[in-house]
Order: structure tokens, then sequence, then C-alpha cells
């Protein structure tokens, strides 16, 4: 595998299996040479400690025997008999396999194989130590090329050169080289290496487990909040696209707003030129009539030609009234819901001559004053459209309290339209078309309060419905 495919694979991977494979690796090897060094330095200091008390003891016993070697270059027969019965039947022919004094030289003075007794062979590493007056202990298999016999035994051994001192001036005067049979060392050795590598292998696991166990709870706790930042950064983006969204929708509803405000503006000049303005010019002109200043008239005909344009005048008045009944609101801004209602459905009878069945269930719902006027004024809108396009037949106003949401439904029974194509329903309603600003109108303003809007029509009739979130209404 390639390694940027390995770097890649690793980078993958949890924090905790991370550590748990690198950590596994790390405490093998630690545990290996941690184990060997340890294994290493109790077989030296068991070998040591156990070389000490054989040598002494030997030492313990031939020195009596041995002469004055700082003045002897050879030992007599006497002195040969008796090493030769201590370790062929002494206290030490079963526990030391071989034994050699060595002089400084490099020369055999005796030796358990007579054969090579008087030879000379250069001084070992060991040897040389000894003569220097330390004692030097191994263990395991004869390795000397002086030592065929030891080596042919095939017997774990403990080796050893211990100096020979001259009691009284502490001279190295000669060394001891014998090989003491160990095989209860060698068992008691194995069972401290073993047992070292046990005490190495559970201090070396247990911290190993310790650190997992440490490592394993902060990953969790890692992942954890790793999982709850990406949801809140998901939360985030979702809150991001939305405000993203409802900020294109309000400009989209100011564009809107604007265009028809502007179209609320030509509609009102249009009503004001078609409607009063029209008949104050006719009265104008009437009052210009030569019927009022000719001499020659009768009274009867002066006064009927008043009374038209008082009549005209009038009637300019009555429709700069209605469209300023539509333009101003009644006080609802301190009204309850159903009052809203009724007087929104006894200003459509006074005005039009048409009764609407109001249906209302008692609430205790409280709304702001937006909501409540956006309410009145659809209810006024959609009872003037129903009355300019469905003649004002079967209308009904229906107040629904679900729960959740508000909703009213203005209703009638006329020929229907097509929802789609807003221009069949008219922009304005009745002759006061300055009550509100059609559908689109009423859209707007229930949308910029967070309802809905939404118009059911078939040859059955037609059915307007806006709903309001109670809760929102509630807090706003």
């Amino acid at each position: 595998m390639p390694p940027i495919a390995l770097v890649d694979r690793w980078n993958s991977q949890t924090l905790a299996r991370q550590f748990l494979i690198a950590g596994g690796i790390v405490s093998l090897v630690a545990m290996l040479l941690v184990g060997a060094l340890v294994t290493t330095l109790i077989e030296d200091a068991v070998t040591r400690n156990s070389a000490s008390a054989t040598a002494l003891y030997v030492d313990s016993i031939i020195a009596p025997i041995l002469p004055d070697l700082k003045t002897t270059a050879t030992l007599d027969d006497v002195t040969t008999r008796i090493l030769d019965e201590t370790f062929g039947q002494g206290a030490l022919g079963g526990r030391v396999m071989s034994f050699r004094l060595w002089r400084q030289d490099g020369t055999v003075l005796y030796s358990t194989e007579k054969d090579m007794v008087g030879k000379r062979f250069p001084p070992n590493p060991d040897l040389a130590t000894a003569f220097a007056g330390q004692m030097v202990a191994h263990f395991g298999d004869a390795d000397d090329p002086e030592s065929p016999k030891d080596q042919a035994a095939g017997q774990p051994l403990l080796e050893i050169y211990n100096p020979v001192l001259q009691p009284w001036s502490g001279e190295v005067v000669a060394v001891t080289e014998f090989y003491e049979v160990a095989d209860e060392f060698h068992h008691s050795l194995s069972a401290a290496r073993w047992q070292s590598w046990a005490a190495v292998a559970g201090v070396i696991m247990a911290i190993f487990l310790l650190l997992s166990a440490i490592v394993f709870r902060g990953s969790q706790t890692i992942e954890l909040q790793q999982s709850a930042l990406t949801e809140r950064v998901e939360d985030l983006s979702q809150l991001l696209a939305q405000n993203r969204a409802l900020h294109t929708r309000a400009q989209r509803a100011s564009q809107r707003a604007t265009a028809l405000n502007e179209s609320y503006l030509r509609r009102l000049g249009a009503d004001l030129h078609d409607g009063p303005a029209q008949l104050v010019a006719y009265a104008a002109l009437r009052v210009d009539s030569k019927m009022l200043v000719d001499a020659s008239a009768s009274s009867a005909e002066r006064e009927k030609e008043v009374e038209t344009i008082k009549a005209r005048l009038q009637e300019a008045m009555d429709e700069i009234r209605s469209i300023c009944t539509g333009l101003v609101l009644p006080h609802i801004e301190t009204a309850e819901l159903p009052d809203i209602l009724t007087r929104a459905v006894e200003a459509h009878r006074l005005r039009t001559g048409v009764s609407v069945a109001l249906s209302m269930r008692p609430t205790n719902r409280t709304f702001s004053p937006a909501a409540k006027i956006c309410i009145y004024r659809f209810v006024q809108e959609a009872l003037n459209n129903g009355f300019r396009h469905a003649d004002g037949v079967g209308q009904s106003v229906r107040q629904i309290d679900d729960g959740h949401s508000m909703v009213i439904e203005v209703e009638d029974k006329g020929p229907g339209f097509d929802p789609q194509n807003t221009r069949s329903a008219g922009l304005g309603f009745a002759g006061l078309g300055l009550a509100g600003l059609g559908l689109a109108g009423m859209r707007e303003r229930i949308e910029s309060l967070g309802g809905t809007f939404t118009i059911a029509s078939s040859a059955a009739g037609t059915t307007v419905t806006m709903s309001l979130d109670v809760e929102q209404m509630e807090q706003a």
C-alpha cells in the first residue's frame, strides 16, 4: 500500500484506535526492553551472590590446605593428595565438578584433571580479572578452551574465578577456578526470570490499560462534542438558510408593498376622479346654468335646478364619506375578537344592505393590534369582494379556534372564479375599492404576520381562509 494511503488510513482512525495501536506497539517494545534489562540485572545479581557464597565456602575449606603460594612454585605431594581427597570424596566431592589452581603466569598448579597439571595457558579475561582481585562468575555451559571435560558435561554449571589472597598482606597469589553443578540454581534462576517477566508484563499492561481507559473516555467525549458541534453547525446552516429565505421574502414583500401602495394611490385617485370629482364638476356646471340667472325663468324651474345641484353635491359627499369609511378603521385596537368580527359584518351590512351569517366560538385569546387590524381588513375585503363578484349571495363569516391556530373563513355562494388568475377576482371591492388592496394585499398582510392565506373556488361558491398562529400572536 502506498505511504500516502497508509497515512490517510491512519488519519481516518479514531484517536482511541490510534492510541491502541501505537500504545500497544510502544508498550510491547518497552516490556521487552525493560524485561530484558530487569532479567539480566536479576540474573547477574543472583549469580554473583550465589557464586560469592560458594567461593567463600570453597575458600574456607582449601585455604588451610594451601602453602604459601608466593614462595612456592609447585605443590608438594601431601598437599596434592589432600586436595584430591577433598574434591574426590570430601565435602566438595559432589558439589564441585572441576577445580583448578592457577599461578599468575597462567600455569595450572593443581587440577582435578591430572593431565592439565603443570600446563601453561594464556590467561583469559576472566582469569586476568580474578588476578586483579575481583571474583568472576558465569552461569551456563563451560566455554573455556582448557575445559574440554566441562564442555562435554552438558550440564548447567556455575563457573567461578576466585582470587587467593596472602593472609598477612592481602596480595593475590593465585586464582582458584572451579565449576559447580547448578541444577537447583538453574531452576531457581528460571523461576526468577519468569517472575521478573511476569511482573514487568503485568506493570506495563496495567499502565497501558489505565492509559487506554483514560484515552477511550477522552475519545468518547471528543466524539460526543464533535457530534454536538456537527449538529450545531447543521442547525446554524439551516437557520442561515432560513434567514436568507426570510431576507429574500422580506425584500420581495417590500417590493410588492411598494407596488401595491402605488396601485392603492392610483385607485384612490381614480375613485376620487370618477366619483366625487365628476359630481362636483357637474354641480359646478349647473351653478352656471342660465336657468338660475334668467329673470324670465319661473321660481319652480329655478328651485328644481337648485335641488339638482344639491343632489349631486350630496352624492359627492356620500361617496367621500364612503371612501373615508373604508380608509379609517373603527376603534378596534382595544376590542376583542368577537367584537371585531361583529363590527366588520355590521359595517358591511350598512354599506351594502346584505345580511351576513356570523358564526363564532367563545375565545380568550389575546392578539396584537396588527393582528386585529389584519383580521378586520381580511373580513372587510373578503365580504366586499364577494359582494362585487357574487352579488352577496349566501355570504357568511366563520371563526374557528383549533388550539394552535385562529382560522377565519369568509364564504359566498357565487359562481366562483379561477384563483390562478387574480385579475378575474379584481384588486378592488365594490364601489369602495379603497377598503384594501384586493387578494394580493390580503395575502401580503397575512403572510407578514406569519399566517397563511388560501382561496378555494368552484361553481358552488368561493371560500377565502386566513390562519394565524396563536402562540406567535400572543407573544407579538
